[in-house]
């Protein structure tokens, strides 16, 4: 009677994670000692893949452990990578669980690259062998029992998780043996076999017959309604469908059974023969129809002795009535058992092979904080260079500081010398002329990698339209052209970045050919320099007035405030804070992280005091160019003004302005070739991305094309068609079963296993049938034909469900055999053959009012025609006799 349903595992495909993983590790952890222990974690992680599900495993605890550590990997894992389709690309394949395949077929199965799928089919097998290490476990002792009922409400406990979680987990329709459908009528299986283990238990204790009645009766209900799911189903195996017909039977009967032994400690003796009268209908009913499946030749036994003893007494002492079943007492219901809640982790020796890695939101998060932080540190480094060219271009109009240094009019500025060694120490023209050079060649190579992904793209998006338009609604995968919208969108972004490089460019080499006349002339030596500077008179009464004290003193101010700004700059950029623990404690509390709340709180508390500091030197410097300018228009006038002056103060400003357009865009073009270099970087990566992907989809592409073929090779060559109804036997009627009363099943007609139908006789006619051929008196029976038979007694009980048994057999002649060949015209002995008609064939029923072929079989054989032949003994039978 112990018969458990147990469901087999899932087959997977090889697949490599060390490769992938590896390289997002390497792309995205720099530090070379954290990337280490990541890599040793994927490689750890590819290994537990293998031990899970790269062989088989035994109906065994440690086996069953090893699968749920797997499990609870993956779900710690999920949230610290990227795993989608076209980010973190793993293409995952599974074959169905309950589908055997075809001989040129194979069996069905689905690739998808989701870790979502990945965790849904190794649930399911963790699920699958809790069941089968269930079904393995001794019954007869108390340590096997509690070990099966936990199994099994595991393994509910996992299909019920499936049933809720698989559709959004997959986006699209996954493989009938993982639908919603199939493992939520697997999850109903499993809790009613963790039932019926307890009522086992309640069995053996020798519990009280009310309490054990209730768990049978519950145990009944349970899988009554696994049947009324299972019923539909047509990938389960088909043995499925009558034991649990049987069960639910054997357990109404195992309530009532014990209900009668309630029934007569209560002296109600009546009550106790009519329920063990339906106990006996219930079992009898199982033995003719589940034998194959169930035997419950025991509780048979154990009912008859019952029912035989109480019919004894009561006919004899009791004479109690005997009640009608449907006038019976409900018996009530006890449910002990409980599908599993499936919280990872499930495995008690789990660890996180990734525990130090952040999850993907934080990363996300943190990269969202780095750009902010790198907005407001450029905001603030920005507006004080920009402040600072300003100055040098209002004093550089103002011809100072030289103009204070060229009092004596034949000599060259202090200042300018200092500006034309410095110029010379950076390497002068060349210098810069090498870096302008460069920037083509940088940009051309960016280029050549972003266009070459694109194109990459392009071609897989064509082949995959290509094949949509030929497979039409087979090629049901995500089209490349939604697929790739992020990567396309973030390759315009490249584009567009590139863009805005070159007009830069642009504008950088139109102020070098501005100015590159004086920087040469600064890189010229010292006396080359003074020649070409135009001498002026001199204007030394003005070395000891106040004015030019006063303009010095202010000049000197400004280059502190530069300097200020110069350290600023430097205190700016070396602030740090870690945000990873403000977001992974927001993670941890509200489940989700407002990364720009939290961002913005931080920077505004970091930056918030320089901030004020950058203003503040702005403000400075703007009151002290306002005195300066005051300065500069009293020195001017006390100065005598000619033309000669006028020419060498306005080379002196051109020198001036030269050298501080020389250091920046010297600054530039340094910028420039960073962001080429860095630039490009980035643009590798995105061409790894987009192999990545392309690689992906051309397995997956392989893998759907492989099975679309298949598909291809199981259809029918051509449309079925109807058969003519003269060529079909007609089936034998059969009594219906008389459903018995309390099930649950819905009536419907049983299909039973038919027999072959017997041989028909061999030929034997008469000669007066061959020479007056007709149809014999209906009165007659037929020579040959067995005597009809009445169809054998069914005992009463729940119809017989609608499984996938043996259809009606309506076997053919096979063609080319003819059984009696022993008989022809040319085989039998030479008296005979006088008398012998040719054989023909039948082709067409008899015209009106015409008799029929000789030797017409009766209506439950094959309509052939054959002349009897009662001398000879006939053949052994073509089919075997039952």
């Amino acid at each position: 009677m112990a018969t458990f349903i147990s469901v087999p595992l899932k087959k997977s495909s090889e697949v490599d994670l060390v490769k992938p993983l590896s390289k997002f590790v390497t792309a995205t952890y720099p530090a070379a000692e954290e990337q280490a222990d990541y890599i040793r974690s994927v490689e750890e992680l590819n290994k537990l893949r293998k031990s899970a599900l790269g062989r088989p495993l035994d109906k065994h605890e440690s086996s069953l452990e090893i699968l749920l550590r797997y499990y609870d990997q993956l779900c710690a894992v999920e949230p610290k990578f990227p795993f989608s389709e076209n980010q973190l690309c793993l293409t995952f394949t599974w074959k169905d669980a309950f589908d055997k395949g075809s001989l040129f077929g194979g069996s069905v199965k689905l690739a998808l690259a989701s870790l979502g799928y990945e965790k849904t089919c190794v649930l399911f097998n963790g699920a699958a062998l809790a069941s089968q290490i269930a079904s393995e476990q001794n019954l007869d002792s108390d340590e096997g029992l509690k070990a099966a009922a936990k199994y099994y409400q595991l393994a509910s406990g996992a299909f019920g998780h499936i049933k809720d979680t698989v559709l959004s987990a997959l986006n699209r329709e996954p493989t009938m043996d993982i639908s919603p459908e199939t493992v939520g009528t697997l999850s109903l299986i499993m809790l009613a076999q963790a039932q019926e283990v307890f009522f086992l238990k309640a069995t053996s204790d020798k519990m009280k017959d009310a309490i054990i009645a209730k768990l049978a009766n519950q145990t009944a209900d349970f899988y009554g309604d696994a049947f009324k799911q299972c019923q539909y189903k047509e990938n389960l195996p088909k043995e499925v469908l009558p034991v649990l017909s049987a069960k639910h039977c054997i357990m109404q009967a195992n309530a009532e059974l014990h209900q009668s032994l309630l029934a007569k400690q209560k002296k109600r003796f009546g009550e106790e023969i009519a329920r063990l009268q339906h106990a006996t209908e219930l079992v009898k009913t199982v033995a003719s129809r589940y034998d194959e499946y169930v035997s419950v030749k025991d509780l048979s036994d154990k009912i008859s002795r019952a029912l035989t003893a109480a019919k004894k007494d009561n006919d004899f002492i009791y004479h109690d009535r005997v009640p009608e079943v449907k006038d019976l007492e409900h018996i009530g219901k006890a449910a002990l058992v409980k599908a599993t809640t499936i919280t990872p982790p499930l495995s008690a020796k789990f660890t996180d092979l990734f525990e130090k890695m952040v999850p993907m939101a934080v990363q996300q998060s943190m990269s969202v904080y780095s750009q902010r932080k790198a907005e407001t540190v450029n905001r603030l480094v920005g507006t004080m260079r920009e402040a600072t060219n300003l100055c040098n271009g209002v004093l550089a109009s103002l011809n100072l500081p030289a103009a204070l240094e060229d009092l004596s009019g034949d000599s060259i500025p202090q200042s300018i010398v200092e500006k034309a060694r410095a110029i010379v120490q950076q390497g002068g023209l060349q210098s810069i002329e090498q870096l302008i050079r460069d920037l083509p060649e940088l940009l051309t190579r960016n280029r050549e990698i972003l266009e070459e992904s694109l194109k990459m793209l392009g071609d897989e998006e064509s082949t995959d339209s290509e094949l949509r338009s030929k497979f039409s609604q087979r090629w049901n995968r995500t089209p490349s052209g939604d697929l790739y919208k992020p990567l396309r969108a973030e390759g315009g972004n490249f584009r567009s970045v590139l863009d805005k490089a070159v007009q830069a460019d642009q504008v950088v080499r139109e102020r070098y050919n501005t100015h590159c006349e004086m920087i040469a002339l600064l890189c010229k030596p010292e006396a080359e320099l003074t020649a070409a500077i135009p001498s002026a008179n001199p204007v030394k009464t003005l070395q000891g007035s106040e004015v030019v004290s006063v303009l010095r003193s202010q000049l000197a101010q400004l280059e502190e405030v530069k300097k200020e700004r110069e350290g600023l700059e430097v205190e700016i950029k070396g602030v740090t804070f870690d945000m990873s623990s403000s977001f992974l404690t927001a993670l941890a509390q509200d489940g989700a992280i407002n990364e720009e709340a939290l961002s913005m709180s931080q920077l505004d508390q970091s930056y918030g005091s320089y901030s004020q500091r950058v203003q503040a030197s702005l403000r400075s410097q703007e009151e002290l160019l306002g005195k300066v300018q005051a300065s500069h228009q009293e020195f001017s006038k006390l100065k005598k003004s000619n033309s000669e002056a006028n020419d060498r103060e306005e080379v002196l400003k051109k020198l001036a302005s030269a050298h501080d357009s020389y250091v920046e865009i010297t600054s530039n073009l340094r910028e420039g070739t960073k962001f080429y270099n860095d630039l490009t970087e980035i643009l590798l990566k995105f061409q790894n991305k987009c192999s990545d992907i392309i690689f992906a989809r051309k397995t997956e592409r392989d893998e759907l094309l492989k099975d679309l073929q298949q598909s291809i090779a199981r259809e029918p060559s051509a449309p079925s068609f109807n058969v003519p109804a003269y060529q079909t036997n007609p089936a034998p009627t059969a009594a219906d079963p008389t459903p018995a009363p309390r099930t649950v099943f819905q009536p419907q007609q049983p299909q039973v296993k038919a027999q072959p139908p017997q041989r028909p006789p061999p030929p034997a006619f008469t000669p007066q049938a061959a020479s007056a051929p007709g149809n014999p008196p209906d009165n007659q029976p037929q020579p040959g034909n067995p005597p009809p038979m009445a169809p054998p007694s069914q005992a009463q009980g729940p119809p017989y469900p609608t499984y996938q048994g043996y259809p009606g057999y309506a076997y053919q002649m096979p063609m080319g055999y003819n059984p009696y060949a022993a008989y022809g015209q040319y085989n039998m002995p030479p008296a005979m053959q006088p008398n012998m008609q040719p054989y023909v064939p039948y082709q067409q029923a008899p015209a009106p009012g015409q008799g029929g072929f000789p030797g017409t079989p009766p209506t439950q054989q094959h309509p052939y025609t054959y002349q009897q032949q009662p001398q000879h003994p006939p053949h052994q039978p073509y089919y075997p006799q039952q």
